[in-house]
């Protein structure tokens, strides 16, 4: 199927000129990624906007949620749909199961896009992450992690200095 879909494009893209053939074809091509690092702010409302580059993705709706190490995660609905249902597959006997399904699920918020791409940070994620004024959004594949700006330079500042370390432990794992 695909590859009839590539023929098909790349006969439609003939007459167009390179340049919106080329981005259309990635389009088609390329799965989507969030990767990058923004800084942004909370206003008095509670909204945080979404980094334009993202928007398009998350317009069909998003789930934020509790993260680790004092983030929150926000994913699309497709990528929240794939992670629930592995969620919702595990041993309930287990106590470390249960811990972290709570975690995520119970946490967890529908948000929609509004008219200027942003979207309600509820009150409660706010108060878990220690998000008050100033946050960052880290892309990270198939998810944004959303910290408070002073906890994400801390975190950033001891990764970065422990980077050989845990470049070693990476190799261990195949990366």
């Amino acid at each position: 199927m695909l590859t009839y879909v590539l023929k098909w494009y790349k006969m439609d893209c003939s007459g167009m000129k390179w340049g919106k053939c080329l981005s259309l074809y990635s389009l088609i091509i390329l799965p989507h990624m969030f990767i990058g690092e923004y800084n942004h702010s909370l206003d008095d409302k509670g909204r945080m906007a979404i980094p334009v580059k993202f928007r398009r993705e998350l317009q069909k709706g998003a789930v934020v949620t509790r993260g680790l190490d004092n983030c929150l995660f926000l994913y699309t609905k497709t990528e929240w749909e794939k992670l629930a249902e592995k969620l919702a597959a595990l041993p309930i006997s287990q106590s470390n199961s249960r811990a972290f399904s709570r975690l995520m699920l119970a946490g967890a918020m529908d948000v929609e896009l509004d008219k200027q791409g942003r979207v309600i940070l509820p009150e409660y994620l706010r108060q878990f992450s220690g998000i008050k004024k100033n946050l960052v959004i880290a892309g990270l594949y198939n998810r944004l992690e959303i910290w408070d700006q002073d906890l994400w330079n801390k975190y950033k500042n001891q990764t970065e200095a422990e980077s050989g370390a845990i470049a070693e432990k990476m190799g261990e794992l195949g990366v």
